[in-house]
């Protein structure tokens, strides 16, 4: 039998999805317990299917956080299944992705031994600090769960920053608009810096109801640091509400957040300063004021307004390189609009920095068919009422994969890297031999028989067929 780890389900590239005969799926998700919080030695130890939303909320009232602190899914995303894609999104501008908040893990091998990373491997000592000795952390970060089983993970421990500032920007055209995220991340300005193109903002404004309206609201005057401030902040969004965006191009959204109030506003001023330089307007904030106030929504962005179908996918290049890309993604669809019309295809663009050298470039498809049963378990059942839907079209779905499919290819020409490899990307066709052939001396000392998630990062995929 081949052996399958699964997280919370919420990924798109198959990493999780049995591939063989003879498969054991291991759902993680009850083993959802935090072990400890150590705020003398600053780090937290968590089961491997806990959620970010439940690590949040434990750490809430504590004036601490992890670095990295979840995604966008972090609802149901676990701390396990994102080191296992490594993921991105809250603190990714300022601490990179989820991998570099890990300080170690406790992994069951093929075979059923254990293996601890980190300092917890000393004897005697704890899991305070990620390096003794060679990284043996990182290998089993962003494996797709083709190594082992992640059991427990550690990770570092930050005091929580209480300030945060907001803005969001228009720009003309992507242009203008990669320039001003880039110098934001090179600057290390902002926390959180994402944006999107026309189409994507246009359906996220048609797809929130009036009640999720009043819950953003509500979180926002919550989150405004004291009854006033949240008042006026709920006040400003609700005369802006949703008009303001309709004359939007490509928008950018940032967060700054510091232990001082007034360093928080700084930085947002150095932000302004640079979005101006870029041809950049500021419009209301009301986007990034209400992920921050309520960062672990439920997820019925995973459909389109009307009950569609989307899926998407990304690639993440340095800051040079975003306008080429973004260049190449753009003739790919103007080559296949005769595709994209027939099928009734819709495509946007999620934009996202990462440190300080990245871009997260995610095209994004809308498409009508009927939504599955993974649909109906993380869709709000109001949202579900309040569609019209879809019947079946495989044709349309065949159409989006091979465009996607198209998009990989070009991704693997620009040599860009990806999160969530699992097996849609490229992994090993992308890596020189040298480097590849000791990823399977990993695997093949860990798993000498690959029945570890095979086909994961390319490895095994003889067996995908046993």
């Amino acid at each position: 039998y081949s052996l399958f780890p699964r997280g919370g389900g919420v990924s798109y590239t198959g990493g999780y999805l049995p591939t063989t005969g003879k498969s054991i799926t291991i759902d993680m998700t009850r083993m959802g317990r935090i072990l400890e919080i150590n705020a003398q030695d600053m780090y937290v130890t968590v089961e491997a299917g806990c959620r970010w939303a439940d690590l949040y909320e434990a750490l809430k009232d504590t004036g601490l956080r992890t670095p990295f602190w979840g995604t966008l899914s972090g609802i149901s995303a676990t701390v396990g299944g994102s080191l296992s894609q490594n993921s991105i999104f809250f603190g990714s501008g300022h601490h990179g992705s989820s991998a570099d908040s890990v300080i170690g893990m406790k992994l069951v091998t093929a075979s059923g031994g254990i293996i601890t990373t980190g300092s917890g491997a000393v004897c005697g000592s704890s899991p305070f600090f990620r390096h003794y000795g060679p990284d043996l952390t990182g290998i089993f970060t962003s494996d797709a769960g083709a190594l082992a089983v992640k059991a427990t993970i550690t990770l570092r421990l930050i005091a929580a920053t209480p300030h945060k500032s907001f803005g969001s920007f228009n720009f003309q055209n992507s242009q203008g608009m990669f320039a001003a995220m880039a110098e934001i991340s090179r600057q290390g300005l902002a926390s959180e810096c994402f944006g999107f193109d026309p189409f994507l903002q246009s359906q996220r404004m048609k797809r929130e109801s009036l009640s999720r309206d009043v819950k953003a609201l509500t979180g926002v005057i919550k989150a405004g640091g004291s009854l006033l401030g949240g008042l006026k902040d709920g006040a400003r969004m609700a005369l802006a509400g949703r008009k303001y965006m309709r004359d939007v191009k490509y928008s950018i959204h940032v967060i700054t957040e510091h232990k001082y109030d007034n360093v928080a506003g700084q930085y947002m001023d150095d932000i302004r300063a640079i979005a101006t330089a870029h041809g950049g307007q500021e419009i209301e904030n009301s986007i990034p004021k209400i992920i921050s106030a309520t960062p672990f929504s439920p997820l019925n962005n995973m459909i389109g307004p009307e009950g569609e179908r989307w899926a998407p996918v990304h690639a993440l290049v340095p800051h040079s390189r975003a306008d080429a890309l973004h260049d190449a993604i753009e003739a790919v669809y103007k080559e296949n609009k005769a595709v994209t019309d027939r099928y009734n295809i819709a495509t946007g663009y999620l934009y996202t920095t990462v440190g300080s050298s990245a871009v997260v470039i995610e095209p994004v498809f809308f498409w009508p068919d009927k939504l599955m049963p993974f649909h109906h378990r993380n869709v709000e059942q109001s949202v579900l009422k309040s569609i019209r839907g879809f019947p079946e079209n495989p044709a349309a779905t065949a159409a989006v994969q091979d465009l996607r499919q198209k998009l990989v290819e070009l991704f693997l020409e620009f040599g860009a890297i990806h999160f969530q490899i699992g097996r849609t990307y490229k992994y090993r066709q992308g890596m020189d031999a040298a480097s590849y052939g000791l990823v399977t001396m990993i695997k093949e000392n860990l798993d000498p028989n690959g029945r570890i998630n095979p086909g994961c990062l390319g490895l095994n995929e003889e067996k995908n067929d046993d």
